[in-house]
């Protein structure tokens, strides 16, 4: 059976050479979840892409299939990643596939265990880096100047490539693009992928970008030196695609805007408990800064009417987090009358 994944749907408007392999898990064709009970609250008609549904749990595979494919087919034997999780896995996924050696470097400590789980069963070498994620972006850069190695993160150009196709999928699902997409910013990759899909597709909705508080550059307008966020995937201080995603953002007369961990993991909390999506507390600060900021627009612009929110990553991606701050589990006595006093009391 032939793959289907991204690669098979769009290769048209992908830049891969004619004769590169498509190395697939299929991937993409994720979930577009209308949500009544947000769209009340945000004033507009709100959908969620849940790319928490991809093989490896989160946007990545996207961008990655497309990268690894274009690797292989320049014959490299191995590819790398710096990571705070998501790309790991989906690096250390994507190189198995293709039969390729896998390396990835994460900051010491600061991985969630579901994301390192991933890069360790997948059989990549996991390197935990004493220093943050910019100090090990900075590194496998220039491993990658002095190996024949690939390195695989969103600053190699067939990662947008990858990402870009979300905007693809959504105009395809919509018949049209959204008025606004609301989209996590962490290093900027995947904004930037949509802005660029959206263009190729003659689109240009409004974008609202959102950062954690603690690791908010674009906001601040300066790198931070030791981003702090509960939100994982978007603890990044000095994001590697700044300036394009700058460019989108404010060619869409849109916004970026900071979100607190307590608004963060609010969302997260009203996503699972409200709305039924399990997403992983960096997806959540899309629907945080939908909550929190609303649907600002330039004046005399009209307000968005329809709002995609992308969720970026599966909340089993981070089980230490949903365990910690999810109500405690109910012991019971092996006795009816205890079940029923244990399931029906307040």
């Amino acid at each position: 059976m032939p793959e289907r994944g991204l690669i098979e749907r769009y290769r048209d408007r992908l830049n891969l050479e004619p004769d590169d392999p498509i190395v697939s898990l299929q991937e993409g064709t994720t979930p577009l979840i209308p949500s009544p009970h947000l769209s009340n609250r945000v004033g507009a008609e709100v959908f969620l892409k849940f790319e928490g549904a991809n093989p490896t749990g989160s946007f990545k595979d996207r961008g990655m299939t497309v990268a690894v494919s274009r690797a292989k087919g320049r014959g490299v034997q191995a590819v790398i990643c710096a990571s705070t999780g998501n790309t790991a896995a989906s690096c250390a996924a994507y190189a198995a596939r293709a039969g390729l050696r896998g390396a990835v470097i994460v900051p010491e400590g600061k991985i969630a265990i579901g994301k390192l789980a991933q890069a360790l069963i997948h059989g990549a070498r996991v390197v935990a880096l004493k220093g943050n994620f910019d100090d090990a972006l900075r590194i496998v850069r220039e491993l990658s100047q002095k190996h024949p190695i690939e390195l695989v993160n969103s600053v190699n150009p067939y990662r947008i490539e990858g990402q870009k196709t979300g905007a693809f999928e959504l105009i395809d699902e919509l018949g049209k693009a959204p008025d606004a997409l609301a989209i996590p910013v962490g290093n900027a990759g995947n904004v930037t992928a949509y802005w660029r899909g959206f263009q190729e597709m003659g689109a240009s909705p409004i974008l609202y970008g959102f950062q954690a508080a603690g690791a908010a550059p674009l906001v601040t307008g300066k790198p931070v030196e030791k981003p702090e966020t509960i939100a994982s995937a978007i603890r990044i201080g000095n994001p590697a695609r700044w300036e394009e995603a700058m460019s989108a953002v404010t060619t869409s007369r849109g916004r970026i805007a900071a979100v607190t961990d307590a608004q963060i993991i609010d969302a997260y909390h009203y996503l699972a408990s409200c709305v039924g999506v399990f997403c992983e507390p960096a997806s959540a600060a899309s629907v945080a800064g939908l909550l929190a900021h609303g649907l600002p627009t330039v004046e005399g612009d009209p307000k968005p009417e329809t709002v995609v929110a992308v969720l970026t990553g599966h909340g089993l991606k981070d089980p230490d987090t949903a365990l910690g701050k999810a109500p405690a589990v109910i012991s019971c006595e092996n006795d009816l009358s205890a079940v029923e006093r244990a399931v029906f009391s307040d």
